[in-house]
């Protein structure tokens, strides 16, 4: 039964896809985010993505949460949408639509000649920040969760090896060892840290615990490397901001947990900033 609707749903992802395809980015975008706004609520516990706002932004009103949960669905239909425009994002021929903050950090790095650490969350079309590294010449090997539908990962992993990252990493304990063996190649990292992951530890997000990957800080301790978070911002819709901030050196007293943790604050600071455009739909603090 699971396979016969995952079939389905890969046939009603891929008829979309082709008609993105045919109407175009900015039309694709738009209609996405209408899609999304329709169908999301319908896949998802409403219940429980507005349990998450509730006990993370206290402050918001009704009102307030329900404005939040209506943006945050049709952001995740624009990226749905967008998808369909990757590779053109990377021949630049959507380059107007792009921004990068942070270009000259990319270039220490690469001078250098040393891997980092790129971490950041499922913001906006998260898949473009990866993307900008490794077209900014920064040799990268990017950590990705695969799909639960079998029929749609074959798609997606094949999308995001030819246009986002050649170098693709399955999140999980095979995927420890290729990072550390990539890492050790001189390949910097790229990982989302807001996912939930049992085989990580608990820290702190929103005051709040959750089970949190503790890859970052495991390469720090290991290689005393730096961290560099990358953010993604979605303006005017269709338009977007990457910026790159400045490394985060840690010293010898930091040890995996204040790593860790301070990684989850920068992560609930950026969160706060635009809390629409963020996924607020997964069972997070699941414990």
């Amino acid at each position: 039964m699971k396979t016969l609707r995952y079939f389905i749903e890969f046939l009603f992802i891929k008829f979309f896809f082709l008609l993105f395809k045919i109407i175009g980015y900015k039309n694709s975008s738009n209609l996405g985010g209408k899609i999304g706004s329709f169908i999301g609520p319908l896949f998802r516990s409403k219940s429980l993505t507005k349990s998450n706002i509730q006990n993370s932004l206290p402050n918001l009103s009704q009102e307030q949460i329900e404005v939040l949960i209506k943006k945050m669905w049709e952001n995740y239909g624009r990226i749905f949408s967008e998808y369909m425009f990757i590779e053109k994002f990377r021949s630049n021929k959507l380059e107007k639509y792009l921004n990068i903050n942070g270009i000259k950090i990319l270039e220490k790095i690469k001078k250098n000649g040393k891997p980092v650490v790129f971490i950041s969350g499922h913001f906006n079309n998260f898949e473009l920040m990866a993307m900008q590294l490794e077209m900014n010449g920064i040799k990268l090997s990017a950590v990705y969760r695969p799909l639960n539908n079998f029929f749609l990962n074959r798609t997606m992993e094949n999308l995001r090896k030819s246009f986002i990252c050649k170098n693709q990493i399955k999140k999980g304990w095979g995927g420890v060892r290729e990072i550390i063996r990539a890492f050790s190649q001189n390949t910097s990292i790229a990982l989302m840290i807001d996912q939930r992951v049992t085989e990580g530890e608990k820290s702190i997000l929103f005051n709040r615990n959750t089970f949190t990957t503790t890859i970052p800080a495991q390469l720090v301790k290991k290689y005393n490397c730096p961290v560099v978070p990358i953010y993604i911002k979605r303006r005017d819709n269709i338009y977007f901001d990457i910026t790159v901030e400045d490394p985060i050196h840690f010293g010898e007293l930091d040890d995996i947990k204040s790593i860790t943790l301070k990684l989850n604050k920068w992560l609930e600071g950026k969160i706060s900033l635009n809390p629409d455009q963020w996924i607020w739909t997964h069972n997070k603090w699941k414990l």
